[in-house]
């Protein structure tokens, strides 16, 4: 199989055969980091993240954040969250997961119609080849987005606005920085006074995991990493849980809401956010050449088969 990457592949391929955690303390950023070439336009030839532009395609993710920006309600996060932290759907490796993904398209995306299946390694390999010391990050990359298995029968087979998107907090005041703002009107939780002030029901530092965030692909494949044992550092599980929350790492809304732990995390998920967005393009690659390297990774990290 190939696939679309941004960059040559590598010629070497390493095989990471213990399995540790990685020291979140030795996560310290240099002064200069690296950041991908980033194209001006996207893959429809549209600047990137432009929800105004008018096409067929943006009319789609419009009425994605339509239906997501009102049935998406505290409640129904709390239940999606409790339902789906069973882990009861079915077991597979990390790989096999990735694979499922060909099954995939994101609805919500301006700016690619691809299967998943090529963004995951377009985002690794260019991470890779920046960030070539830091395993843990060139795995996360691979695997961020795979909680859109939602989108599958076998999963729930959820609606788009259920699974994809930028994701924002519930049970405070929506931030007018969220993507297609107006439709919160028609949400429920505009009816709840207690949801409508800046810190609503929540106190200011008390920390991004103590904050309902709609429900979708992110929180989901946090709760197979976390539930699974994964020994991925914090700032990995940070990026897979927070990478759709764009009024945050985009727009700065909601940080009075974090605490310390969040705030070095968020470097890291800034950095990741470069390649996440600006890693969409159409040179090509060979999985079957790059597989090996990452197969070692997820030895790593992950058991061999996980509850999904």
């Amino acid at each position: 199989m190939t696939v679309c990457i941004e960059q040559s592949v590598h010629e070497s391929e390493v095989v990471v055969e213990t399995k540790n955690h990685c020291d979140t303390n030795e996560l310290v950023l240099n002064g200069d980091v690296a950041v991908p070439d980033q194209p001006e336009v996207n893959a429809f030839g549209q600047s990137f993240r432009d929800y105004d532009v008018e096409t067929t395609r943006q009319k789609q993710v419009e009425e994605c954040y339509r239906l997501n920006h009102i049935y998406q309600t505290y409640d129904y996060v709390k239940k999606m969250r409790e339902e789906y932290k069973k882990l009861d759907k079915l077991e597979m490796s990390i790989w096999e997961c990735c694979e499922l993904l060909n099954e995939v398209v994101d609805e919500s995306d301006p700016d690619l119609d691809e299967p998943q299946i090529e963004h995951l390694l377009q985002t690794a390999e260019a991470i890779r080849k920046d960030y070539p010391d830091e395993d843990w990050l060139h795995l996360t990359a691979l695997i961020h987005d795979l909680g859109k298995v939602l989108l599958l029968p076998r999963f729930g087979e959820l609606p788009q606005w259920a699974v994809v998107g930028d994701t924002h907090p519930l049970g405070c005041a929506f931030d007018d920085s969220i993507v297609h703002h107006k439709y919160f009107k028609e949400n429920p939780d505009m009816n709840n006074s207690a949801y409508q002030t800046k810190n609503g029901i929540y106190t200011e530092g008390c920390g991004l995991e103590n904050v309902m965030i709609s429900w979708g692909h992110d929180d989901y494949m946090y709760l197979v990493a976390k539930e699974n044992g994964s020994t991925l550092p914090e700032a990995g599980l940070f990026i897979i849980r927070y990478h759709s929350f764009y009024p945050l790492h985009r727009s700065g809304a909601y940080k009075h809401l974090m605490n310390e732990e969040d705030v070095k995390n968020l470097k890291w998920l800034q950095i990741f956010n470069k390649y996440d967005l600006y890693s969409k393009s159409k040179s090509r690659v060979d999985v079957e050449k790059v597989k090996p390297y990452y197969l070692s990774l997820i030895n790593k990290y992950f058991p061999e088969k996980l509850r999904w």
